[in-house]
């Protein structure tokens, strides 16, 4: 996937370049790179290629920072240690010494910054299908169906690390207020049953192409993935009917294979990204450090622990901090990520349920989840806290370095339980908006 970086957000810096003028008896004629179109030129009438190329800009987006806030959480939930020169790694991020998290920093401007850079280019895609005659309605539904369900992702991945969110960015010079986590979820829901709409108006194909989304690269198929989406935010909006509802309309298949479902995908391509959350086995100078909280807490037998692990030929230690074990969690520097796949359903499917007093279908839920990862069935009580305290260990298994464990713990209250590391550590589990929000 070719990256394209667009355009802009409050926090998003974009440096242009500053031309001296001299005093001189000569005049230059205004310029137009042909390879970068203006922004204004994608608003008005925009070509059918260019609309093209802001949905794989979007798509590219998607994935800015996405190491950066996964590793960043997991360090904070005790799943992992990030081993590299940076000290803030293993510093800021375990409040060594009592020390607080910075508002100004990469762990919190980056993630932000990326995730925004994505919704702004949606919007931009929105806002040129206003204003274009070279697509069909059923095609501009198409697109808004696909920048809107982005859209909604997007921000779901700012509350889950932020606790808040700024839905309104369409003015960079008046945005909206920065919501709480109620108010936006409440927008961000309303968006996807938009994007939904949209999606059943598009027709039978999309005239574009989508990277990473193989299977469901049609209007019908996205629309799975939308409800996918829908089913996360009503769960993590403690709606259990609508996630179920949600759930039944997505892609969730109890008796399907775990790993499907659309994913970010990198390459080697000049202008593309790599998978930064890949890391070189036994490395000693940058290296995703397994919790040792994490090894220690796995049930005997769970596959799960070597499929996404290895044991180090040498432990190694930074900063009073050590572990035996590393991420094996990605074969190369191009392996694709998950964005949701069935495994994660069906945990939401089992949350949901719980929730709805579906104590049985939780059950069964959970036991698939055991049996693939080598484990007999669930034997605890059959009690809504049973079973959500086996939920979260599933999760805790399943989902390990991608960006959920943090966020599990604190809609639960349960940040309280993680370990301190050392003498002094404090535990924290939301990030600080950043500074240039100026709040």
């Amino acid at each position: 996937m070719k990256k394209l970086n667009l355009y802009i957000t409050k926090t998003t810096l974009l440096v242009m370049g500053v031309v001296a003028t001299l005093t001189v008896s000569c005049s230059f004629d205004d310029q137009v790179d042909p390879n970068r179109p203006s922004l204004s030129g994608i608003l008005t009438n925009a070509s059918e290629n260019q609309l093209n190329n802001l949905v794989v800009g979007i798509e590219a987006s998607m994935r800015n920072a996405l190491a950066i806030q996964t590793t960043g959480s997991g360090t904070m939930a005790r799943e992992l240690y990030l081993f590299d020169a940076d000290p803030r790694n293993t510093g800021d991020l375990l409040g060594k010494n009592g020390s607080g998290l910075d508002n100004n920093s990469f762990y919190t401007t980056a993630p932000w910054d990326g995730r925004y850079t994505c919704y702004k280019n949606a919007n931009i895609l929105l806002e040129a299908l206003e204003n274009t005659e070279s697509v069909t309605e059923a095609q501009k539904a198409g697109y808004r169906g696909f920048a809107k369900t982005v859209q909604a992702y997007e921000l779901i991945q700012i509350l889950k690390s932020y606790g808040r969110a700024r839905v309104d960015v369409s003015d960079p010079d008046n945005l909206g207020p920065i919501l709480d986590f109620g108010p936006a979820m409440d927008q961000i829901r309303a968006l996807l049953d938009e994007a939904q709409g949209d999606l059943n108006s598009a027709g039978a194909e999309f005239n574009f192409p989508l990277a990473g989304f193989d299977g469901f690269n049609t209007p019908a198929t996205f629309a799975e993935f939308n409800r996918a989406v829908a089913a996360l935010a009503a769960v993590y909006d403690d709606d259990d009917s609508a996630a179920l509802t949600a759930l039944s309309n997505s892609y969730l298949d109890l008796n399907g294979d775990l790993n499907v479902g659309p994913k970010h995908v990198f390459s080697l391509a000049s202008g593309d990204a790599t998978n930064g959350l890949f890391k070189i086995q036994d490395n000693n100078g940058d290296q995703i450090i397994v919790h040792p909280s994490w090894i220690a807490d796995a049930e005997p037998g769970d596959t799960r622990v070597d499929e996404k692990t290895s044991l180090r030929a040498n432990p190694t230690t930074q900063d009073g901090l050590g572990g035996d074990y590393q991420t094996a969690l990605y074969e190369s520097n191009t392996s694709p990520i998950d964005i949701i796949r069935n495994e994660e359903l069906i945990l939401l499917y089992a949350e949901a349920s719980i929730g709805a007093g579906n104590l049985g279908d939780a059950e069964t839920a959970l036991n698939i989840i055991r049996a693939s990862a080598g484990l007999g069935v669930y034997a605890g009580p059959l009690t809504a806290d049973g079973l959500t305290a086996e939920m979260l260990q599933q999760r805790r298994y399943s989902l390990w370095a991608e960006n959920h464990r943090m966020f599990d713990l604190r809609r639960y209250n349960l940040s309280n339980t993680l370990p301190v590391d050392r003498t002094g550590d404090l535990v924290f589990n939301v990030f600080p908006i950043p500074l240039s929000e100026n709040e």
